[in-house]
């Protein structure tokens, strides 16, 4: 191992270009799939953002932006019969249009939830101040980075929803939509921008006594055919797939991601091809001296397993940075350690088998070569 080490550092100007291919390999594929997670992560945020354990909608909900009404009475009577809930809430969520001041209109997603302390529909970016602020009819919460998506300046601002006059009285941050911006209100403001019925309501959230029942609850309640019930964790993850599915994006960004992959073995397979064929004659040097054959075909393994390594290492920093870079200028990559994993295994496999690819050099070692 020490002498393929040394191999690699005396011949590093050889060796570099497939360095540089397995390290933009490895960030290729991290960063790609980092911005795929970051990008449908948005879709969820009703979700993620909440303390709610199970959420209770109509049948064949696909998404969480995507919820149809339902009855009040019925749904809360459902699921309060659970005898592991602790306590439910109303919950109305919908698309509905923005009136911007220049006469255009802007699809947003209008959320209405319960707003005191511990409210299970209560985005945790909402403030005590600005929840408070909320329990006043006709007050709205938008992010701050879709003021100018929807042509107002800031707080005190007046607008148009669904025809209904709504004031500004705070903004979020980091809760960009994908569909439509977030308008956040209380359930009383939410009613008529949805326009729904005053017993209707988009879902029915549930708080557990023990979080670890929610799954067993959920199993229940889909015994009836005539409602949708999910855990917050799946939920979730519903509603990124069916987002991941619809637009394709996934497809598009894993085709990217395997050109850069097969880009990246093709380099570091002809680097380490030419690097081994470059130094027959010290393999045939070796073999005089007797060391067998399989000794060498192990070291240039040994090689690309360094090769692959040493990328990997220069590339999980540069994805920090490129991130880093992203997160400023208001994209969002995630780039949870799995993923990172991930990464990293499949372009160390990648080295291995440009190592595989480059034996074809040793095949004619002879002693005899040295002669030439």
């Amino acid at each position: 191992m020490s002498y393929a080490l040394s191999t690699l550092w005396y011949d590093r100007q050889r060796y570099l270009p497939g360095v540089l291919a397995v390290g933009f390999s490895a960030l290729l594929i991290a960063l790609q799939c980092g911005l795929l997670l970051g990008l449908f992560s948005i879709t969820s945020i009703p979700v993620d953002h909440t303390t709610a354990d199970i959420w209770l909608g109509a049948p064949e909900v696909l998404s969480v932006d995507l919820g149809r009404p339902i009855r009040e009475g019925t749904s809360l009577a459902r699921l309060l019969s659970e005898p592991e809930i602790e306590r439910v809430e109303i919950y109305l969520q919908g698309f509905s249009y923005w009136s911007k001041p220049d006469g255009g209109t802007e699809l947003c997603m209008v959320i209405g939830s319960r707003l005191d302390e511990n409210a299970l529909g209560k985005v945790k970016e909402l403030s005590k101040d600005l929840y408070l602020q909320l329990s006043e009819p006709g007050t709205i919460v938008i992010d701050e980075s879709d003021l100018g998506r929807l042509g107002v300046k800031g707080v005190g601002d007046h607008a148009e929803v669904a025809g209904n006059r709504v004031r500004i009285v705070g903004l979020t941050t980091g809760l960009k939509s994908l569909a439509g911006p977030y308008v956040f209100c209380s359930i009383n403001t939410a009613r008529p921008l949805l326009r729904v019925f005053p017993d209707q309501i988009t879902y029915v959230l549930g708080k557990c006594f023990n979080p670890k029942d929610a799954a067993t609850v959920v199993s229940r309640l889909k015994e009836n055919q005539n409602v949708s019930a999910f855990t917050s964790p799946e939920f979730s993850l519903r509603s990124r797939m069916h987002w991941l599915l619809k637009t394709k994006a996934g497809i598009a960004l894993g085709y990217a991601a395997a050109l850069g992959l097969m880009v990246g073995a093709v380099v570091t397979s002809q680097t380490l091809y030419s690097a081994t064929a470059a130094s027959l004659r010290e393999f045939a040097v070796l073999r005089a001296m007797g060391i067998p054959r399989w000794r060498m075909q192990f070291m240039v393994m040994q090689q690309s397993l360094f090769v692959g390594i040493i990328g990997v290492g220069l590339a999980l920093p540069a994805v920090h940075a490129l991130a880093a870079v992203a997160d400023y200028f208001g994209g969002r990559v995630e780039l949870p350690i799995w993923l990172q994993s991930i990464a990293a295994i499949v372009t160390l496999t990648m080295a291995l088998f440009s190592g595989l690819f480059a034996l074809r050099s040793l095949r004619n070692v002879e002693p005899a070569a040295l002669l030439r």
